[in-house]
């Protein structure tokens, strides 16, 4: 049994010809903790107030164990590493009632200036909080990586 809130419930709608939650779905799931991450990262609606936001540059999921409809759903969040204008995120999808680990994901976050639409730098005050969170424990499939100068 997990202490964690609940996220959701697999929803009919989410379930395959298999009868278990189709692929689509688990990233709707994460894109829900997501949302749950975000005010603690001073991000989500005060940052768009701002003129600022997150969009996601890579994403990697894997799959630990199969969930059916009704199953219900938690997740816990991590901010693995960021720098001056990108976000390395990890999700843990977990059966709600038993704990046991449904699916992870990692996630690579931009910061977006939404008028200009491109990539600009965090805040200071929000650069300060993904510092405060920052676990540093490896990410398992992406990374931040400096880029090679053009030439």
């Amino acid at each position: 049994m997990t202490d964690l809130p609940l996220l959701t419930h697999v929803k009919p709608e989410w379930v395959d010809h298999y009868g278990h939650m189709n692929l689509a779905y688990y990233l709707v799931a994460f894109d829900m903790a997501t949302d749950v991450l975000w005010p603690k990262l001073g991000l989500g609606r005060a940052f768009r107030e701002r003129g600022l936001g997150t969009f996601a540059a890579e994403s990697w999921q894997g799959y630990t164990r199969e969930v059916l409809e009704g199953a219900p759903l938690a997740a816990t969040s991590e901010v693995l590493a960021h720098d001056a204008k990108r976000l390395l995120a990890r999700h843990v999808l977990l059966h709600a009632e038993e704990g046991w680990q449904v699916a992870e994901n990692e996630v690579l976050y931009l910061c977006i200036d939404l008028n200009a639409r491109r990539v600009t730098g965090w805040p200071e005050d929000v650069a300060a909080l993904m510092a405060a969170a920052a676990t540093g424990t490896p990410a398992k499939r992406l990374a931040i990586r400096s880029r090679a100068p053009a030439g």
